[in-house]
């Protein structure tokens, strides 16, 4: 029973910090707005997390276990399966995640971009397994020419912009293009795009059948 309580008042602090630190950012969100919020006892943070650095050290590391754990399923298919067909598998992969946690993925996407030491930690480890990922998908797919040659480092960068724009911007897709960014329809649209964008962009013309411009006249 006692199991049962702390692990409803764990979930508790962790909903409770994601919605905080979404709407008045880490450093606006003291340790007793999330016990308010959470209605807990402010002991009992220290006791799960160590504090609030921890709790978001927490936050971030699970949401990119997870992330980095999707890609790692869609690469483990590259003996089987086309690098196109693993590509996108990856790509749909993610989308869907961080749709299913998307307050968590905008938090963590957010905190990213700040320079700190955990910052610097989770780019040596989890964003360094993501880049390892996709980079062997891409590689895989340049020698077995589905791909066209260029750069992995900068087709990474590109991609990586794309899978993290809706959930790092909901509220300006949401009042500038008067988008639903929550709504999953918006998502399997968005992914189509995505998918649209390697045909056009990373697959050999070849390897899809591009048809030849005609010219009248």
């Amino acid at each position: 029973m006692k199991q049962e309580r702390d692990t409803v008042s764990k979930r508790s602090v962790i909903q409770a910090a994601i919605q905080l630190f979404n709407t008045k950012g880490f450093n606006g969100t003291s340790v007793r707005d999330i016990a308010g919020k959470a209605e807990v006892n402010v002991a009992l943070i220290s006791y799960y997390f160590n504090g609030k650095k921890g709790l978001a050290e927490f936050l971030m590391t699970s949401f990119l276990e997870g992330y980095v754990k999707e890609i790692e399923a869609a690469y483990q298919q590259l003996d089987m399966k086309s690098a196109k067909t693993c590509l996108i598998d990856a790509i749909q992969r993610v989308m869907e995640y961080q749709h299913q946690n998307r307050q968590l993925a905008r938090f963590v996407h957010r905190e990213i971009t700040f320079d700190s030491v955990l910052v610097r930690e989770i780019m040596t480890t989890y964003l360094s397994k993501e880049k390892f990922y996709f980079s062997k998908i891409y590689e895989v797919g340049f020698a077995r020419k589905e791909f066209r040659p260029q750069s992995i480092d900068y087709i990474i960068m590109q991609m990586k912009g794309m899978l993290s724009m809706p959930f790092l911007h909901p509220q300006y897709i949401l009042e500038v293009h008067h988008i639903q960014p929550h709504e999953h329809y918006f998502i399997d649209r968005y992914t189509k795009q995505l998918k649209e964008w390697i045909e056009l962009y990373i697959c050999e013309t070849e390897s899809w059948g591009v048809r030849p411009l005609v010219m009248n006249g």
